[in-house]
């Protein structure tokens, strides 16, 4: 029997073979005992601690063999190793939830902590100052959660790691000496980390998420005081209409009482039309790429080697395996493509015992992930994965996974076949900063149109997105091999919301009066479209290629110039309402969601007209003229020149070409009037209006799609 020792007071957990249900005994350290705290109430603690993870006082008691409580606090308890990954889960919170230098909680503030599994009030401080949960709509749909096939807390404590990240992103304090199993090390800290921070969970280990439970949330985030919510979750196209969808209804009444709520655009890229969570009145993030990554080296037998990204940090470093192409050990019943790709079930377990396995990406198996565990199940101790490269890392703990191009794949598949014994070698990996070019709009993030909304467009920004590092709940370890981490890098559009979530944070402390849409149109019309090189920002795909609005909206958030946007595009509640006639929907359906009678038949305005920060026209056949307003936040007396970067093969004119504004003429209108030049088809083109005042840059996107014939468009 092992001994292990769990340092609670600082989230660190010494784990040896994690291997069986084999029982070990675990030292938990709690640091100082208080000198007034009685040794019997200390004891208590430590049987408290133990009962939340065994289910009871009568086996907490029956598993601790040592109680410490006179000169420093802590137990010694029979466990195994999953009942001791449970227990890091518990105490104490994360370092990126500590309230040192915060302020007081706001007196405004009506919310509260609600206690269950493993979460008390004391888990709250002022930085947590509020956390909600919601299982009731999902219990009634699914049934009572079962936790014994998905580990769970019944209660507002983190366990899948998605919202520990997300959350910490926002707001997390400063934690020095962060990293993933020494990868990615430096300091981390969330993007608004002076700000008070409210959780309320209504997703579940299962991954679901109740309509019902996810409206409850919003109703509550409402009534307690909140400034911003910050929703990284969604569903697929085919999407519900607005009237019918939980996030857009909760939003939307967010919204109207002043408060931002900001969404994530979803992972279904780079397909077109995949965009989600696309109601004007949210702002919608897709996800971007930063100049980090992380390289190893893939050394052939005959010493021709080749860089590749991988998040590996096991054993095999610098030993030589044996190396086979994927297609050559297939299982009897498996296609030349899923075997080619190494898809799951693919692969001939005795063929690949043992060995590294070259694996391609095809059109029906895109992700290095799946290969990488139809390796590992078929008992390889290797993958490497040839494929359109992305920024995108994939991570593989038990066995090496190298992500290349086809061009090394191929040479390395060429090697195989003329070479009697082929062997491979990996090499430890390296945190490379500062050598890629960035951002790129990454290859998983949903592309616009919306499939709901077509004239509206999204995303409203792109945000750092891919391979970003943030807290993570050690309550369940990644792997046999790595035990419990409390950092951990993740992708996709839910990490790229909180950056924007933590920027409107700040955006709405210097500016408390400005609206939801204000603060949008901030982020919008100062967004970047170049790179760190000065080089248009380009989409990952396959291709690559030159990243147009509906790929990253506006462009790049970039929170330095959104403080001071010069114009902003303003709407409300009328205009929202306008939105949902024009979409469609009948009287009772609007009036219900808006909560005061609408009147949408007879509907004439255009959709054009919403006065968003972009113009999308999906359907130019002659003349389309379309209406803003802009509000100056800028000296009081400013003129703004109109500048044109119109799509190809339209004509753009802009009345009036100057806007002049002073004291008492603080909002002004403009009309943009849009002809076809050419008989085209069917085929967006981008192009820009933009205001200038010798300050300020105020970018407005354009889309517009020139239609001759509505068969074309609509088949």
């Amino acid at each position: 029997m092992a001994v292990y020792l769990l340092l609670l007071a600082h989230l660190v957990l010494i784990f040896g073979s994690t291997h069986g249900s084999k029982s070990n005994v675990y030292i938990v350290y709690m640091g100082d005992k208080e000198p007034d705290i009685e040794p019997d109430l200390v004891q208590e603690t430590h049987h408290s601690i133990l009962a939340s993870v065994l289910g009871s006082s009568k086996e907490a008691k029956g598993s601790i063999i040592y109680s410490y409580k006179h000169s420093f606090s802590g137990f010694a308890a029979v466990l195994s190793p999953f009942q001791a990954a449970l227990l890091a889960g518990i105490w104490p919170e994360s370092e990126s939830f500590r309230d040192d230098g915060m302020g007081e909680i706001p007196s405004r503030w009506k919310g509260k902590c609600v206690e269950g599994e493993n979460f008390t009030m004391s888990n709250c401080n002022r930085k947590i100052i509020g956390a909600k949960w919601y299982i009731k709509g999902y219990e009634a749909e699914n049934g009572k959660l079962n936790k014994t096939t998905a580990m769970e807390f019944l209660s507002s404590r983190d366990v899948a790691g998605h919202g520990t990240h997300t959350s910490s992103t926002a707001a997390g304090s400063p934690v020095t000496s962060a990293s993933f199993l020494n990868l990615a090390s430096g300091i981390a800290r969330g993007g608004a980390s002076g700000a008070h921070l409210a959780v309320y969970k209504v997703c579940w280990s299962t991954g679901d998420c109740s309509s019902a439970d996810i409206l409850a949330a919003f109703d509550d985030a409402i009534h307690d005081g909140v400034d911003v919510i910050s929703v990284s979750l969604g569903q697929s196209p085919p999407l519900p209409d607005y009237v019918d969808d939980a996030l857009a209804v909760g939003s939307f009444h967010a919204a109207a009482k002043g408060i931002v709520v900001v969404c994530s655009g979803g992972n279904s890229g780079p397909f077109p039309e995949t965009i989600i969570n696309g109601a004007p009145w949210v702002v919608t993030v897709g996800a971007s790429s930063i100049d980090r990554t992380f390289l190893s080296r893939v050394v052939l037998g005959n010493n021709l080697s080749f860089v590749g990204e991988s998040l590996f940090t096991g054993k095999y470093r610098d030993k030589l395996l044996k190396i086979v192409y994927a297609e050559d050990v297939a299982a009897s019943d498996a296609s030349e493509a899923d075997a080619r790709s190494c898809n799951t079930g693919s692969l001939n377990s005795t063929l690949v015992r043992g060995n590294v396995v070259l694996c391609f990406q095809t059109r029906t198996q895109r992700m290095a992930s799946v290969a990488a565990d139809t390796v590992k199940s078929s008992h390889g101790v290797g993958v490497i994965f040839a494929q359109s490269l992305t920024k995108d890392t994939t991570f593989s703990f038990d066995i090496p996974c190298v992500q290349v191009d086809f061009e090394a794949g191929t040479s390395m598949l060429s090697y195989i076949g003329t070479t009697k014994n082929p062997v491979v070698k990996f090499t430890s990996i390296r945190t490379v900063v500062g050598k890629l070019m960035a951002p790129e709009v990454a290859y998983f993030s949903s592309r616009g149109p919306s499939s709901l909304s077509p004239f509206v467009l999204k995303p409203d920004v792109v945000a750092p997105g891919v391979n970003i590092l943030a807290s993570w709940s050690p309550a369940l370890p990644l792997s046999t091999s790595t035990g419990p981490v409390h950092f951990n890098i993740e992708s996709g559009t839910s990490m790229a919301c909180p950056h924007v979530s933590a920027i409107v944070a700040i955006l709405k402390s210097v500016h408390p009066t400005w609206s939801p849409a204000a603060l949008k149109s901030a982020l919008v019309t100062t967004a970047y479209t170049k790179d760190d090189y000065g080089f248009d920002i380009v989409a990952e795909g396959a291709p690559y290629k030159l990243a147009n609005p509906f790929d990253y909206g506006g462009g790049h958030v970039d929170p330095n110039k959104a403080v001071d946007p010069g114009l902003i595009f303003d709407s409300g509640l009328p205009d929202y309402i306008d939105f949902l006639c024009l979409m469609g929907y009948n009287n009772s359906a609007v009036s219900l969601m808006a909560r005061h009678q609408a009147n949408c038949q007879n509907f004439h305005k255009s959709p054009h007209n919403l006065n968003v920060p972009s113009i999308l026209i999906s359907k130019l056949r002659d003349r389309i003229a379309v209406a803003r307003t802009v509000t100056n936040v800028g000296p009081p007396t400013s003129i703004y020149k109109s500048r044109v970067e119109a799509p190809p093969g339209v004509e753009v004119s802009v009345k009036p070409e100057i806007l002049t504004f002073n004291s008492s003429v603080t909002k002004l209108k403009f009309k943009v009037v849009f002809r076809p030049k050419l008989k085209l088809q069917g085929r967006y083109f981008f192009g820009n209006l933009i205001w200038e005042d010798g300050i300020h840059f105020v970018k407005i996107p354009l889309a517009v799609r020139i239609v001759v014939d509505d068969f074309y468009v609509d088949a």
